[in-house]
């Protein structure tokens, strides 16, 4: 099963109408947030596919206008935040948003993220009992701690990420948040069993 991964950056490879020939064979689409609107519905318009996501930490949700305001979401995508679902036998989960660095929306504390996890640990645990295992790709828009992040608050990973994959032992964890450019290849690494993706860009995976 391929899954296109995007976040952060419209590259114009996948903001084309060839997409749809290049990229006819992808299942569904993970967005890591910090997109905007417009490229994730000509994603899901083109590819016909379910296109699952976050929201990162510049995110705008709502539109200013003569008549009042309004949510702007994307359309015909699907917000996973503080949720587990299932598609084609896969259990997903997202979490949004960066470290609280300046009090805007979508940033927490590691205390805030650590209380959203909580939130869903009676359906992880269901998972547990009747698929034989709690999530298999956790969703993020910042990374772990120490694990692909930066030393500025704003892109310090959450410790609550680290402890979730110590408990709950997904497949993949796959995060925005951190640019990556140039030759610079650290866009994988395996921590305690799970695989932690960096999406910025794109990505393209086989699971």
């Amino acid at each position: 099963m391929k899954v296109l991964l995007i976040s952060d950056c419209v590259v114009e490879h996948i903001y084309s109408s060839s997409i749809t020939d290049r990229m006819k064979d992808i299942d569904f689409i993970i967005s890591c947030g910090d997109l905007p609107n417009y490229y994730l519905e000509f994603i899901v318009t083109m590819l016909n596919k379910p296109l699952f996501y976050v929201k990162g930490n510049h995110s705008i949700d709502k539109v200013y206008s003569e008549s009042g305001i309004k949510a702007d979401l994307p359309e015909g995508c699907i917000n996973i935040d503080q949720k587990v679902i299932e598609y084609k036998n896969i259990i997903i989960m997202g979490l949004e948003g960066s470290m609280r660095y300046n009090g805007g929306e979508y940033q927490y504390s590691d205390a805030q993220m650590s209380w959203k996890i909580n939130r869903l640990k009676f359906k992880l645990y269901l998972n547990r009992i009747f698929k034989k295992r709690y999530v298999d790709i956790l969703v993020t828009h910042a990374p772990p701690y120490k694990i692909h992040d930066q030393e500025d608050i704003c892109h310090r990973g959450f410790k609550a990420f680290n402890e979730f994959i110590k408990r709950f032992k997904p497949k993949y964890l796959i995060h925005g948040h951190i640019h990556i450019y140039g030759i610079k290849n650290d866009w994988i690494t395996e921590a305690d069993g799970t695989k932690i993706i960096n999406a910025y860009g794109y990505r393209v995976i086989e699971l």
